[in-house]
C-alpha cells in the first residue's frame, strides 16, 4: 500500500484473499465501481472497496447469485438497508438448500438399501444401462421388484 487507505488491485486482492482477476471480474459485471485512475491507469481503491469486496464474497458463500448480489449492492449503495430485499432472497436460497437435503436423503437411502444386499450369491446380471435384473421394471431409475 503507497498511501494511506489507497489501495493498488493487488493490495485490495491480498487484503480480501481474491485474485487481481477475481477483482477486475467484479468490475466487469457491475458488482464493483469504476476505481480512480492514476496518470498511468492504475486502479486505485480505498477502504470503501475492501468492505464491498467482504459482502461480495460473504453474499457468495451463502450461495447467492452474482444478479441478487448486484441487486443488493445497488440498495445498500443508495445508503438504505439490505435486509428487506435480502430476505426473499435468502429465502429462496433456504427452499434449495432443502430441496437438495431432501435429494440427498433419498440418495442415501437409495445407496445403503443397495449396499445392504451386497455381496449376493444370486445376483443376476442387470440388463444394460440399469441396475436392475432384466426381468424387473424399471421406476423413476428405481428397480421395482427388489426396490433398488
Amino acid at each position: 500500500m503507497t498511501d494511506a487507505g489507497v489501495l493498488t488491485i493487488s493490495d485490495l486482492a491480498a487484503r480480501t484473499g481474491l485474485r487481481p482477476d477475481t477483482v477486475r471480474y467484479y468490475e466487469r459485471v457491475g458488482l464493483m465501481p469504476a476505481p480512480a485512475r492514476t496518470s498511468g491507469a492504475h486502479r486505485r481503491y480505498d477502504g470503501v472497496a475492501i468492505d464491498r469486496v467482504q459482502f461480495i464474497r460473504g453474499a457468495q458463500r451463502l450461495g447467492l447469485r452474482l444478479a441478487d448480489i448486484k441487486d443488493l449492492l445497488a440498495v445498500r449503495d443508495t445508503g438504505e438497508c439490505p435486509c428487506e430485499p435480502a430476505e426473499p432472497l435468502l429465502r429462496s436460497r433456504i427452499a434449495e438448500i432443502d430441496a437438495e437435503l431432501d435429494r440427498l436423503t433419498r440418495l442415501r437411502a437409495d445407496l445403503v438399501a443397495m449396499a445392504d444386499q451386497l455381496p449376493s450369491a444370486t445376483c443376476p446380471d442387470p440388463a444394460p444401462g440399469t441396475w436392475c435384473p432384466p426381468d424387473h421394471a424399471q421406476t423413476e431409475g428405481r428397480c421395482d421388484a427388489c426396490s433398488t
